[in-house]
């Protein structure tokens, strides 16, 4: 029951999502990927060649399409991921674009009269080399409205943000500060995910110093610490959910094992962020 769950609220980045009837003829994105690697902006964090200038993408009827970036900005990415943020929409790619003055942001890309387009994006960090990593996109709160989650600056005391799609803008409604879910320089960027437990969905990121798991609760407008878990050494690699009560973690020593009620036993300092 709990895996139905997760099934129903849960878009992974590479959810694919029946359409409904009104959408049954429109034509809609099948696969995207970065194409044309560039130097320009030279950041590099997840490694080369990951800072791209074009995003190529293939349609259900086989039609190649393409979306090419200003001369000051880059894909610095690894690949875009599919999403549809409701029921019946169609698929959009979310990306992460970096620009050469105000650093990273989250990007969404439809297919719009058989041509990409952005549809919707967030506000800059605001400073050059300055990365974000998406923690997922899911329903968090139950509502029906789906938000995107992600790690602003993980490199150097991140904070975890939440959006929400308002028109044409991805609007943070929520935040929270000391976390970190990417080691700079690596190209392993699932160092967080959603999960869930007892029929709710949490954020699970690792901590600033990637040494605990921190469990975050979006409820009411704020996130809120619900849970930790003490790992043995560093987050270093995917975490991946293996059954409705259990993660396993890529750690510098090895795969770990971690039952997430363990980590609910475990409330630590109960800090909240709020927009």
């Amino acid at each position: 029951m709990k895996v139905m769950k997760l099934r129903s609220r849960l878009l992974s980045f590479t959810a694919m999502f029946v359409f409904s009837a009104s959408n049954a003829g429109a034509e809609t994105i099948a696969a995207a990927q970065y194409a044309t690697p560039v130097e320009r902006y030279g950041h590099f964090a997840l490694g080369r060649p990951h800072e791209y200038a074009r995003l190529t993408a293939t349609t259900e009827g086989g039609r190649s399409v393409s979306f090419k970036l200003p001369e000051d900005e880059v894909f610095e990415d690894l690949a875009p991921r599919l999403v549809s943020l409701a029921t019946g929409e169609p698929k959009e790619v979310l990306a992460i674009v970096s620009q050469r003055d105000r650093g990273s942001r989250l990007v969404l890309i439809r297919l719009r009269g058989g041509r990409l387009e952005i549809s919707a994006e967030s506000r800059a960090i605001g400073t050059p080399n300055r990365w974000l990593n998406p923690v997922g996109v899911a329903d968090l709160d139950g509502d029906g409205r789906v938000e995107i989650a992600a790690v602003t600056t993980p490199h150097i005391g991140g904070t975890l943000k939440v959006y929400r799609r308002n028109g044409s803008k991805l609007v943070e409604i929520a935040a929270l500060a000391g976390f970190s879910n990417h080691l700079y320089g690596t190209s392993e960027l699932g160092l967080s995910t959603p999960v869930l437990i007892g029929g709710q969905l949490r954020l699970l990121v690792p901590d600033e110093t990637r040494r605990q798991l921190r469990l975050i609760a979006w409820e009411r407008g704020a996130l809120n610490e619900v849970g930790r878990c003490a790992i043995p050494a560093p987050v270093t690699g995917a975490i991946r959910v293996v059954s409705p009560s259990a993660v396993l973690v890529g750690l510098a020593s090895g795969d770990g094992k971690i039952a997430l009620n363990d980590c609910l036993a475990n409330r630590g300092s109960g800090g909240t962020g709020r927009q």
